[in-house]
């Protein structure tokens, strides 16, 4: 049995005798792109963000930090000594608004919008006593920066817009001749600069963000393409382990029992079940020596030494299994060389899987195998007397690996697979389309 362990890195199977990796063939396994050569690719450059400059984020100031240097510039234009008369608060109550709105401003991380709307109140009030505080503007945009950074562009920039209206109609409520006024088209100016940079810092957070996420997925895609495909090839070698050894192992289990009743009363009988025991053996011994071989190859592009097996070697086939005490009656119907690719090779292995199956379960020593190819399909059809109906099977024990695997098999090739009772025995009946190369 393989096993993938946690201590073998994907694309290696492990083998349960000593928990070793063994390397599975490179030429199975078509490269994954890294992080690093899709850097180097071009414009399909998923995990490579952290080496262009350009999209690195900006490192971001602890929240405390910029609350406090934007509450700072608030409460400081308190005692800067404006040249212009409308920036000095000369009042406590226009003092107090400048604290108030500085005091706010922490909450805009929370509730931005309503922070906007109570510093649009606060400048209202100090424009209604007559003072236009740079404090007061300052808080403004930094709302507008929030909502920004916070809402849609749609939204925010009506947001956006409606605290520009505002701005240049309650500066009129002061002494300025009108909204042309140089103040108030630099205040006015300054709330829009608050909406350009939060939309900005937004757009690029969201870009980054989504950059991250297309790595991230396409770093979780590239995992579970070689978990399948580790996984595929683990199925792969468990079906070629399989035909290599189930038929060998069938024949030495029933040549055994054979030799241990014939041993007394029939030497001559239990030498010959010795001698098929030994060859098949040391034929077993061969098959999974080549596949061991096979699998510690780690070169691209290893031939395999095994060859290719089809139904051109039917023949041989029905050869060893007549050797191994199992008659086989075959019939074929139409030319076997339409035949060809993965169609012919899933063809043997069903015929080779069906004669196994018989030749442990079924009785009388007897099987039959019929093959009929008409140029657009092959139609295989095996079947077998059994002395079991519906219960336990007698004979060897069976694992069901077999079935499955042939099941797998063919549908790799696109074909349809039956097996189970017929009125003969036992029956598989396989379908194969033919005329399209599925190797």
């Amino acid at each position: 049995m393989w096993l993938v362990t946690s201590s073998c890195s994907i694309g290696r199977v492990a083998t349960s005798s000593r928990g070793g990796c063994l390397l599975l063939p490179r030429a199975r396994y078509p490269a994954v792109p890294r992080s690093s050569d899709a850097a180097a690719g071009g414009s399909e450059q998923t995990g490579a963000m952290s080496t262009e400059p350009g999209m690195r984020p900006m490192p971001r100031l602890p929240a405390w930090l910029g609350d406090t240097v934007w509450m700072s510039a608030v409460l400081l234009t308190i005692f800067v000594p404006f040249s212009v008369a409308e920036y000095r608060p000369e009042t406590p109550f226009q003092v107090a608004l400048i604290v108030a709105a500085a005091v706010v401003l922490p909450f805009r991380r929370r509730w931005p919008l309503a922070v906007l709307a109570v510093e649009l109140v606060l400048y209202g009030l100090g424009a209604w006593s007559g003072m236009m505080s740079p404090g007061i503007v300052i808080a403004i945009p930094v709302a507008v920066f929030s909502v920004a950074l916070t809402s849609s562009r749609i939204r925010s920039a009506i947001i956006a817009g409606v605290a520009v209206v505002a701005v240049v109609l309650l500066s009129l409520l002061t002494s300025v001749p009108n909204v042309f006024a140089p103040q108030v088209v630099q205040f006015a100016l300054t709330v829009g600069f608050g909406f350009a940079f939060g939309d900005g810092v937004r757009s690029r957070r969201a870009y980054i963000a989504a950059i991250v996420e297309r790595a991230d997925r396409a770093e979780r895609t590239r995992d579970e393409e070689a978990q399948r495909r580790v996984a595929e090839e683990r199925l792969r070698i468990a079906r070629d382990l399989h035909d290599a050894v189930a038929h060998q192992i069938t024949v030495i289990s029933l040549n055994a029992g054979v030799a241990s009743s014939a041993l007394e009363t029939r030497p001559e009988k239990a030498r010959e079940a010795l001698g098929a025991i030994r060859t098949a053996a040391r034929t077993v011994l061969g098959e999974i020596g080549d596949l061991l071989e096979y699998l510690r190859s780690d070169g691209d592009g290893v031939p395999d030494s095994t060859p290719q097996l089809g139904l051109a070697q039917l023949a041989a086939l029905v050869e060893r299994f007549e050797e191994a005490g199992l008659h086989v009656t075959t019939r074929v119907e139409g030319d076997l060389d339409e035949v060809t690719g993965a169609a012919d090779r899933v063809a043997y292995q069903v015929v080779q899987e069906a004669l196994t199956n018989a030749h442990k379960h079924g009785v009388d020593g007897a099987a039959h195998v019929h093959l009929a190819a008409d140029g657009a399909h092959l139609r295989i059809d095996v079947t077998n007397p059994v002395a079991w109906v519906g219960g336990e099977r007698d004979g060897v024990p069976s694992t069901g690996h077999g079935l499955i695997g042939m099941r797998e098999r063919v549908a790799s090739v696109r074909g349809t697979v039956s097996a189970g009772e017929s009125p003969l025995g036992y029956r598989v009946a396989v379908e194969l389309p033919l005329g399209e190369e599925h190797a």
